[in-house]
C-alpha cells in the first residue's frame, strides 16, 4: 500500500508539498524525504508525532533512543514502519524539525492506495518555498515577546497570597486562563 502525506507550515502560507511513500517504509525514510524535499540539512534531531483531530501530540516518533526510563513504548524513526502507526487516512502528524524552537511542519495522511507499492519515497508535489531551517534566535525571541501576555502589575495586589481575606473571585473575575 502507498500513502500520500501532505506537509504545510504556518510560517508561509504559500508553502506545501506532498509525499508518496510505501506504507513499509520507515519513519526514517519520510523524515529523510522531507528533509531532501526542502533543503534542510539532516544533522539536527526531529521527532514526529501522531496527533489528534485538534493537532494535539500524542505517540512521539524519535530519530534516536534517548534512553528514556518511562514507561511509554519508544518509538524510533529507524525502527518504525509507517503502518505501525498510521492507520487510516486523515491521520495527522507533527515534524518538528527545529528543537531549539519548537519550529515544525503540520502534516496529514491524505490518502491510501492499496495494491500499489513503491521502492522509494517521491515528493510528488512542490508549492512555495519552505520556511528557513534556522531563524535568528535573538530575531525569534523578539517574536516571542512581542505576543507574550504580560499583565499590569499595578493593579495586582502582591499580597494576596497566603492572605487571609484572598477571595478566588477577586482574580478571577474577567480574567480566564483557558482563553489565553
Amino acid at each position: 500500500m502507498v500513502y500520500r502525506f501532505k506537509l504545510v507550515s504556518d510560517e508561509v502560507s504559500n508553502f506545501s508539498r506532498e509525499y508518496e511513500i510505501d506504507s513499509t517504509a520507515t519513519f526514517l525514510q519520510l523524515r529523510n524525504t522531507i528533509l531532501d524535499s526542502v533543503g534542510y540539512s539532516k544533522d539536527d534531531f526531529n521527532s514526529f508525532f501522531l496527533c489528534d483531530d485538534d493537532w494535539q501530540k500524542n505517540e512521539e516518533i524519535t530519530l534516536e533512543d534517548m534512553g528514556s526510563s518511562s514507561d511509554q513504548d519508544i518509538w524510533v524513526m529507524g525502527d518504525t514502519p509507517l503502518n505501525e502507526l498510521i492507520e487510516e487516512d486523515g491521520q495527522r502528524l507533527i515534524f518538528v524539525f527545529d528543537y531549539m524552537t519548537e519550529r515544525s511542519f503540520f502534516m496529514e495522511m491524505k490518502e491510501s492506495f492499496p495494491g500499489r507499492t513503491l521502492s522509494d519515497p517521491i515528493c510528488v508535489l512542490k508549492r512555495g518555498n519552505p520556511p528557513a531551517q534556522y531563524v535568528d534566535l535573538d530575531e525569534f525571541d523578539a517574536k516571542i515577546d512581542s505576543t507574550t501576555l504580560t499583565l499590569p502589575t499595578d493593579d495586582l495586589d502582591l499580597d494576596i497570597y497566603g492572605d487571609d481575606q484572598f477571595d478566588d473571585e477577586d482574580i478571577s473575575d474577567g480574567f480566564d486562563i483557558n482563553n489565553m
